[in-house]
């Protein structure tokens, strides 16, 4: 009878170490991370990929502009990649907010809808990209972290996968 408690508690512990974050977490965090107040109007960002094995892969800038349309709970958001090699990209979201702190957007690289929610500071959401990679793409699963620190400062980490396996990290700081 005494071993069911001795194996249920270190089991327990191992359970709750898989637990992940969410922007629940961040609930109390300031100043909110809304999308349609932070990346309405002008801002840029800098940032690196790093592959599997933490090596920086590539280096780039990024010049946005984004339009919030409160009548249609939309913001378009555009953004222009400079590429550390001269490569240049483009991307064109539109964001629908479908919720108090929920938004699903979209874009041409972008597969089907991505999701995404906020709470306190912090905003999480999940996509899937064709990314290009030599003459072809790729296709990888996103699990993008935003993190306001400021009025004018948010700082990014985004995940990408392949068949549930890490591929790579793009860290970024958005500046207004």
């Amino acid at each position: 009878m005494r071993i069911l408690p001795l194996f249920a508690l270190p089991l327990a512990a191992a359970l709750a170490g898989c637990a992940s974050m969410t922007p629940a977490d961040f609930h109390q965090g300031q100043p909110p991370m809304a999308l349609e107040d932070y990346f309405n109007g002008k801002s840029q960002a800098y940032g690196l990929f790093f592959g599997r094995s933490g090596d920086v892969g590539r280096q780039f800038k990024v010049a946005m502009s984004g339009h919030w349309d409160a009548a249609s709970q939309t913001l378009k958001l555009d953004e222009d990649f400079t590429y550390d090699d001269g490569e240049r990209q483009q991307r064109h979201w539109i964001f629908h907010k479908v919720g108090p702190n929920d938004y699903e957007g979209t874009a041409p690289d972008i597969i089907g809808v991505a999701h995404g929610h906020a709470d306190g500071n912090a905003y999480e959401m999940h996509y899937t990209a064709d990314v290009k990679r030599g003459d072809g793409t790729v296709r990888l699963d996103f699990d993008d972290w935003l993190f306001r620190q400021s009025d004018n400062v948010v700082l990014n980490n985004s995940r990408a996968s392949k068949f549930g396996i890490e591929v790579g990290q793009v860290q970024l700081v958005f500046i207004r």
